[in-house]
């Protein structure tokens, strides 16, 4: 199974969104989009929503509960 990382990254790549790109949309800082990424920290829950509509996936694909 994908983890939140693996699975936002991918989806931020095919969408051809950058780090600050996503950054920007979401709210937050290239910052914390990279410790996302590495798998270093998790989004707050409040950024759920803002990236499952940004990358235009479900909460369950981004939080690994079922494949897309």
């Amino acid at each position: 199974m994908k983890s939140i990382s693996e699975i936002k990254k991918k989806e931020r790549v095919s969408k051809g969104l950058t780090q600050t790109q996503l950054a920007k949309a979401v709210g937050v800082t290239q910052d914390s989009i990279s410790l996302w990424e590495l798998g270093k920290r998790l989004p707050d829950t409040v950024y759920i929503p803002a990236l499952c509509k940004i990358l235009e996936i479900s909460a369950d694909y981004l939080l690994g509960l079922k494949e897309e």
